[in-house]
């Protein structure tokens, strides 16, 4: 076969190829892993911070449990509302813990995707999940990620799928609601974190100062409508 004969030949079968394409090979698929806790590799995607950077006395670890069949992300510690005697920092509240995901390299794009799903196992506790977008919204001399954050109550004890859609994200700036009406831009997502505060929260759920448990499985992207 000719060169030339060989370079149409393949041309050809390429244009075949994308004329035979079924329109599901055009649409990403109903789910996607953002995070799954499945070893101890995934910690080096998180750190953890608390109010103790600032003076008070939470404290909070990520560990990796190895079950017989199964591995999870465990993130607990101590909420208290105390701060450290002499402490420079004028904080007006402590009772703060939190795991951050490092930056991704370069953006998640969830655009695809309406709800992010969690499947953990806690102690009744109200925790918050913030998603991190591009500064667009802050003014442009702040350093801060945009964040987007809603509550999540974890039954006690028993593994749940908490699902949330992204339209339910509000935009916060320091842990207060952004009274404005804006949206996120799902095609550019930084990172995400797990917090809890000793107080707040929804109906119905343990608060106040004291351990906490949450174990984590894993964290996706779901495409539900």
């Amino acid at each position: 076969m000719s060169r030339f004969r060989g370079i149409w030949q393949a041309s050809l079968n390429a244009t075949k190829k994308a004329l035979t394409w079924n329109v599901d090979d055009w649409i990403p698929p109903a789910e996607k892993y953002i995070f799954n806790f499945s070893s101890k590799e995934e910690l080096k995607k998180w750190h953890l911070y608390s109010d103790a950077e600032f003076g008070g006395l939470s404290s909070a670890s990520l560990e990796i449990k190895d079950d017989a069949n199964k591995s999870s992300g465990v993130f607990s510690g101590n909420l208290s509302r105390d701060v450290t005697e002499g402490t420079k920092w004028n904080i007006t509240r402590s009772g703060f813990c939190g795991m951050r995901s490092k930056k991704f390299d370069g953006f998640i794009d969830l655009e695809a995707y309406d709800t992010i799903a969690l499947r953990i196992k806690g102690d009744g506790r109200c925790y918050i999940s913030t998603i991190y977008t591009e500064n667009w919204v802050n003014s442009p001399g702040q350093m801060e990620d945009n964040s987007w954050q809603s509550f999540v109550f974890v039954p006690k004890d028993n593994w749940y799928i908490a699902k949330i859609p992204l339209d339910h994200y509000l935009p916060t700036w320091r842990g207060n609601v952004i009274e404005a009406k804006l949206e996120m831009n799902p095609s550019r997502i930084l990172g995400m974190s797990l917090s809890i505060n000793a107080d707040g929260g929804v109906p119905g759920a343990n608060s106040g100062p004291g351990d906490f448990k949450l174990e984590i499985d894993w964290i996706k992207a779901l495409r539900t409508q």
